[in-house]
């Protein structure tokens, strides 16, 4: 396959996953209406206010780096996607993961959450450190127990390629990392929990307690660059569990069915439980998944 080919290829695999990020969004929204007793706005809502946004400009100026944040964010979010294999078997859908492995993703997930939280800290609003501070504690904390079960899963399997680690759970769903190592998944379901940042863990932005964020210091098309990029990423990790802990997807539909169960999982939790101080939800990502982490991680090497 040429590269031509290969990057045309990718650019379609990329807007199929980030339209299927934006819907998944948009029927997040309408259940967390739905629980607390709202209609809510219809699953197409995050097209629309994609399509708002990119329509308006503004003329705010906070300096260079508050406008490269949108970027990094972006940029962060496409890399993650375009080094993991989408659908195992599919030229389409293979992306250029033969050129990457699991440890290159991991650098583009939270590259784009630290490009993001410098663009942040050169705002114009008083709470961005908090948010910054707060962001950036906190991912450092569910990074640990990711860490370690990504570690476990290379010792697994003896490699970092995605792919081969996608290979080696075809034998059927008892071949699931699900079922050969439960310890290394429970330990990355519950660290993506704070990647996806619902409730128990939304102490970023806080909603209800600090008006800050991206919908109220980016306007225009940066605001729109963001919403595009919560769709891509949103794909690009689901992806990727369902790659490195669920068996992989073999075609569109088993993609849709497994990612959309997996994002369900952050989704329920958030609108069962109350949202953590800061200092609780650090202290919860360093206790209990890390040593989750830390049993699976001594298990694969014994």
């Amino acid at each position: 396959m040429g590269i031509t080919t290969k990057i045309l290829y990718a650019f379609l695999s990329l807007g199929v996953v980030m339209v299927w990020g934006l819907t998944l969004n948009g029927i997040v929204r309408k259940i967390f209406a739905r629980v607390q007793g709202r209609i809510g706005p219809p699953v197409y809502q995050p097209f629309i206010d994609i399509k708002k946004s990119n329509a308006k400009r503004t003329g705010i100026t906070h300096g260079i780096m508050f406008y490269l944040g949108p970027v990094f964010r972006i940029a962060g979010g496409v890399g993650t996607y375009m080094f993991i294999p989408v659908i195992f078997g599919s030229e389409i859908f293979s992306n250029f993961s033969i050129s990457g492995d699991l440890l290159l993703v991991m650098y583009f997930i939270f590259f784009g959450q630290l490009g993001m939280a410098l663009g942040a800290g050169e705002g114009g609003h008083p709470y961005s450190a908090v948010g910054v501070s707060r962001g950036l504690a906190q991912m450092t904390a569910f990074e640990v127990p990711f860490a370690l079960s990504v570690i476990s899963l290379a010792i697994q399997h003896g490699t970092l390629n995605i792919t081969e680690i996608v290979a080696a759970q075809q034998g059927g769903i008892l071949s699931w990392t699900l079922f050969t190592n439960p310890l290394a998944v429970t330990a990355a379901m519950i660290s993506m929990l704070g990647m996806n940042m619902y409730n128990p863990f939304s102490i970023v932005i806080a909603p209800q307690e600090i008006p800050m964020g991206p919908p109220t210091e980016y306007q225009g098309s940066f605001l729109g660059l963001l919403a595009t990029n919560r769709g891509i990423f949103a794909g690009a990790k689901l992806v990727l569990f369902m790659n490195l802990y669920f068996g992989g997807a073999t075609s569109l539909p088993i993609l849709m069915w497994k990612t959309f169960a997996i994002y369900m999982f952050s989704v329920f939790i958030g609108a069962a439980f109350p949202r953590f101080k800061t200092e609780d939800s650090i202290k919860f990502f360093l206790k209990i998944p890390t040593a989750i982490g830390l049993l699976a991680l001594l298990i694969a090497y014994l």
